[in-house]
C-alpha cells in the first residue's frame, strides 16, 4: 500500500488541477475558444482516452442491454449539461464565486437524493440546506437578479451545472455498484459526444486555430487533459486506499486554491459578500455532510 503522504499528495494535486482549472479554463473565453467549442474538444478526447484506458484495463462488457439506455440519459445530465452549463457560465462570471457555488455539491446531492430516493432528512441537514442555499442565493445576486447581469446568469449557470451534476451521482449510483467507475465514464462520455458535437459545432468552427497563442494552446490542453484525464486518474487511485469521504473533503481546497490563483494572475478582488456567502455554504454543507459516527471520520 502507497504512504498516506503519497494518498493525500495525489488528492492535493486533484484540489490543485480542479482549482487552477477556474482561472485557466477562464482565460480561453470568449478571446480564443468559445464554451462549447471547449466542451466538443475536451468531451471527444475525454473519450478517446477513456476508452483507450478501458481497453488497457480489460475492457469490461455491459451485461444488459437496458444499460445502455440509462448510461445514454446519464451522459445528458452528467456531462452535457454538466459541462455545457459549467463551461458557459464561468464564461459570464469570475472563477472565485464559480468555485464557491460548486462546493455547494453535497447540498444539492442530498435534496436530490430526498426528491428521487426518499432519503431522510434531519433537522440538521434541513438547516444546513437553508444556510447553503441562503449563501447560494447572495453569491448568485451579487450584481442584481436580472439577466442582464452577466455574473448574475454566469452563477445560476454553475449552480443548475451543479444541481445537474448532483442528480448524475444519485442515479449513477446503482450502475456503479454492477460496473467498474471507469467502464461507465467510458459510455457515459461516448453517448453524451453525440449531443455535444452538433451543439458546439458552430463555435468550434469558428476558431482560428492556427491564430492561436502557445498560451493559449496550452490552456486548452490542461482543460482536456488535466481536469477531464489526469485528475479522474488521480482520484481514482486514491480511492482504492481511502474512503469517498476522504476524498470528498478535498473540494472544499478548490475555492482557495481557485482564489488564490485568481488574485494572483487575473487580478481578481475577494469581495465581502463573496467571504460571507462562502461562509453560510461551507455551514450548510458541513451540517449536510457531519456524522457523528467515528467511521466518516
Amino acid at each position: 500500500m502507497p504512504s498516506k503522504l503519497k494518498i493525500h499528495s495525489a488528492l492535493l494535486i486533484v484540489g490543485l488541477i480542479y482549482g487552477a482549472n477556474y482561472t485557466i479554463a477562464k482565460s480561453l473565453m470568449p478571446d480564443y475558444v468559445d464554451a462549447y467549442a471547449i466542451i466538443v474538444v475536451r468531451v471527444t478526447i475525454g473519450t478517446l482516452l477513456f476508452w483507450l484506458l478501458h481497453y488497457l484495463d480489460g475492457g469490461e462488457k455491459i451485461q444488459y442491454k437496458r444499460d445502455y439506455i440509462t448510461l445514454a440519459l446519464l451522459s445528458v445530465i452528467g456531462v452535457t449539461i454538466n459541462q455545457l452549463l459549467f463551461f458557459k457560465g464561468l464564461s459570464f462570471t469570475n472563477p472565485i464565486s464559480a468555485s464557491v457555488i460548486m462546493t455547494s455539491s453535497p447540498i444539492t446531492v442530498l435534496i436530490v437524493s430526498y426528491l428521487v430516493l426518499k432519503e431522510k432528512i434531519t433537522f440538521r441537514k434541513v438547516l444546513g440546506i437553508g444556510l447553503g442555499a441562503y449563501g447560494a442565493i447572495r453569491l448568485i445576486g451579487l450584481e442584481g437578479v436580472s439577466f442582464a447581469h452577466e455574473s448574475f446568469k454566469g452563477n445560476l449557470f454553475i449552480l443548475i451545472n451543479a444541481i445537474s451534476f448532483s442528480t448524475y451521482l444519485v442515479l449513477v449510483k446503482p450502475l456503479m455498484l454492477r460496473y467498474k467507475t471507469l467502464t461507465v465514464i467510458k459510455w457515459v462520455f461516448f453517448f453524451s459526444m453525440f449531443v455535444v458535437i452538433p451543439f458546439g459545432w458552430n463555435e468550434l468552427t469558428q476558431v482560428d486555430w492556427a491564430a492561436l497563442p502557445m498560451s493559449a494552446w496550452l490552456a486548452l490542453g490542461y482543460v482536456v487533459i488535466g481536469t477531464t484525464f489526469l485528475a479522474y486518474l488521480l482520484n481514482t487511485w486514491a480511492l482504492n486506499y481511502v474512503s469517498p469521504t476522504i476524498v470528498g473533503y478535498y473540494i472544499y481546497l478548490q475555492p482557495l486554491f481557485s482564489t488564490l490563483i485568481a488574485i494572483t494572475y487575473r487580478g481578481d478582488t475577494l469581495s465581502r459578500v463573496q467571504v460571507v456567502s462562502a461562509v453560510f455554504i461551507f455551514t450548510g454543507v458541513f451540517l449536510v455532510s457531519f456524522k457523528k459516527t467515528s467511521k466518516t471520520f
